[in-house]
Order: C-alpha cells, then sequence, then structure tokens
C-alpha cells in the first residue's frame, strides 16, 4: 500500500503520493477554526509575573529625583506596572494584560537595575530597546588581591585618571559605559565590547601605564572598523 504525506504549501493543503510523487490539493475547510497568536498572558497562564529589585540606601534620593524618567518607559513602552514598596525597600515590577513582548519584564528589572547601579537614565534605558546590552560587575580584589590602602586608592585613579579622562576613553573606544563606585566597576555594553573594556580595566588595576592601554586599545578598535 502507497505511503500518503501530509504538506502544507502557504494557505492550501496537498496529499502526496510517495511511490509515485503524485500530489493531490485538498480543498480549504471552510469549518476550520483560525487561532489568534498567544499573548504573554495565555504563554504564562494568565498568570501575573512579578520582579523584585533592592534599592540600596544610598539610591533612596536619585531614585526619588529620576523616579519619572523611569515609570515612563517601563509603563509605556513595556507595558509593565511598576511602583516602589517603601516598607521593604524595593521596586516592584508586574506584569498586566496589556503587556505585549515576553521578555518586558525582565529588561524593565534591568533597566531598573542598571540606574540602581549608578548609570545615567539615559544610557540604561538601551537595555529596554536593545536585546544584546549586559551588564557586567566586578571589585578590584576580583582582579587583584593583595591591592590595600594607598596603593588600592592608586589603582582607582589609574581607572579614573586626571578628570576622569581615562575612563572616557575607554568608554568612547569601546562603546561601553563605565561606573568606578570605591571598589566596585560596573560596565555596560554588548558582550564583545565589554570583553574588551574589561582587559583594558584589568591591565590598568595590574601597574600598566595609561598610555600602554590607549595604544593597545587603538589597535584592537581600528581591527574591529575593518571588520564591521
Amino acid at each position: 500500500m502507497p505511503k500518503v504525506t501530509k504538506q502544507t504549501e502557504g494557505k492550501g493543503d496537498a496529499i502526496i503520493n510517495t511511490e509515485t510523487g503524485e500530489e493531490t490539493e485538498m480543498a480549504e475547510d471552510p469549518l476550520r477554526q483560525v487561532f489568534a497568536p498567544l499573548g504573554v498572558a495565555e504563554l504564562s497562564g494568565k498568570k501575573c509575573e512579578y520582579r523584585k529589585v533592592n534599592v540600596p540606601a544610598n539610591r533612596f534620593t536619585p531614585l526619588k529625583e529620576n523616579w519619572m524618567a523611569l515609570y515612563e518607559p517601563v509603563t509605556k513602552q513595556m507595558k509593565v506596572d511598576m511602583r516602589m514598596n517603601l516598607k521593604s525597600k524595593k521596586v516592584e515590577l508586574k506584569t498586566t494584560d496589556k503587556t505585549e513582548d515576553e521578555g518586558a519584564l525582565q529588561k524593565s528589572a534591568d533597566f531598573v537595575q542598571a540606574f540602581l547601579l549608578g548609570f545615567e537614565v539615559q544610557d540604561a534605558v538601551a537595555l529596554l530597546r536593545l536585546d544584546d546590552l549586559y551588564l557586567e560587575c566586578f571589585e578590584v580584589k576580583d582582579v587583584k588581591q593583595t591591592l590595600r590602602g594607598e596603593h588600592m586608592s592608586r589603582g582607582i585613579g589609574r581607572l579614573a585618571g586626571k578628570s576622569g579622562k581615562t575612563k572616557f576613553t575607554i568608554e568612547n573606544s569601546t562603546r561601553t559605559r563605565i561606573v568606578i563606585a570605591d571598589q566596585h566597576i560596573r560596565i555596560l555594553g554588548s558582550f564583545q565590547n565589554i570583553k574588551i573594556a574589561r582587559d583594558a580595566i584589568c591591565s590598568l588595576i595590574l601597574g600598566s601605564p595609561p598610555g600602554k592601554v590607549y595604544s593597545k586599545l587603538r589597535s584592537i578598535t581600528s581591527r574591529l572598523a575593518e571588520r564591521f
């Protein structure tokens, strides 16, 4: 008995005989139901999803001053509810019936987290618009554990440079954003750019002179420009 397979092409269906290769078109069934694509609520089982972001004590005042700048992109673009819980000291996020993007909740949480880590609202909002942006956090002691006292201060000073010149140079050449908060270093950017910026920062912590780091960055960025 010849095998029969069913193939779908465009709107109509066809039955193919595998031995003879003959195709027999099927008439469209007027009783066949057509379903709309599932939304976020249906995919999650019609349950609201939640995220909570801890607010450090030193970021309460900046959060209060920039609340509307954070609130509008999250509620209007991502269509996610957002509120500040003063009792638990956390920013709470929740999906709604109008939420369209499945990853909107996580993007919104990353956006708020980036601001609380010290990034400007204008830089952090890129996390809502682009998919390939990431945050990386590490400490100076993760690179060199023996730095203490004045040696630690000099290491942090090498990262910033005079009036922030070194930090700005690394940011502009690698297309990233860097926050230096005491011994904590935070980098916002694409995966490849974060790696280049991290290597430059690690070289400065380990004692490389800024001129040597600049020349290395120049060669890497020129190579990347040729590639793209």
